[in-house]
C-alpha cells in the first residue's frame, strides 16, 4: 500500500491506531494511562513554553506524518517551527517535525529505540525524544550530519532542557503517573 492510498482510507477505527509501515498497514492499542499522561505534559509544557517565549510554532499529537511512500507513522507529539507550518496540512503531515517525541509502552520499546529511531534519523527529524515512563526517563538526540547524537537526558525527579526549546525546563516528575 503507498502512503496516498493509506491516507485516503480516512480516520482509524475507535480504539485501534494504524500506521503504514513498510507498505503494511500495522495495529497498536490505544495508549495506556501511563503514556498518555506524558503525551498530555509534554504538550502541556511545550504550548506553554512557546506562549512564554513569544515564539510561534505548532504542537501535534498523534497525526499521520508521511516519510515516504510506503511508511506513514504517527509520533505522539510532533513540533513545527513557524518557519515549516507549510508542511502541515489537511489530511497529514508533509514532511519531517522539527521534533518528534515518542513515549514507550511496553509494547513498543523496540520500535521506538530503533526502527523508528532510524526511520526519524533517516527522514530528517531534526530532534528526537524518547519519554519512558517505566523507567522514568528522557533521552534528547539532535541530527548531526545525518546522524543522531544524544544532547540531553534525565531520570526520576531531575530536570531536562534539550533542544530544540533550550530554555524550557522539564520537571521530569511530571512526566509520571504516580
Amino acid at each position: 500500500m503507498t502512503a496516498k492510498q493509506f491516507l485516503a482510507l480516512g480516520e482509524d477505527p475507535p480504539g485501534v491506531r494504524l500506521e503504514l509501515v513498510d507498505g503494511e498497514i500495522e495495529m497498536s492499542p490505544s495508549p495506556m494511562p501511563r503514556h498518555s499522561h506524558a503525551i498530555m505534559e509534554l504538550v502541556f509544557l511545550i504550548k506553554a513554553y512557546l506562549v512564554e517565549t513569544g515564539q510561534a510554532g505548532i504542537v501535534l499529537s498523534d497525526t499521520d506524518t508521511v516519510f515516504g511512500d510506503h511508511d506513514v507513522r504517527r509520533p505522539d507529539v510532533l513540533y513545527f517551527s513557524e518557519r515549516r507550518r507549510g508542511l502541515v496540512g489537511v489530511e497529514a503531515l508533509k514532511g519531517p517535525p522539527d521534533l518528534a517525541i515518542e513515549v514507550i509502552s511496553p509494547s513498543n520499546e523496540r520500535t521506538d529505540r530503533e526502527i523508528k529511531f532510524k526511520l526519524y534519523e533517516q527522514g530528517g527529524v531534526a530532534h528526537y525524544w524518547i519519554v519512558d515512563p517505566m523507567t522514568e526517563m528522557l533521552e534528547a538526540f539532535r541530527l548531526v550530519e545525518g546522524y543522531y547524537q544524544k544532547c540531553a537526558d534525565g531520570h526520576g525527579e531531575g530536570v531536562v532542557s534539550a533542544p530544540p526549546f533550550e530554555g524550557l525546563e522539564i520537571s521530569l516528575g511530571r512526566l509520571w503517573l504516580k
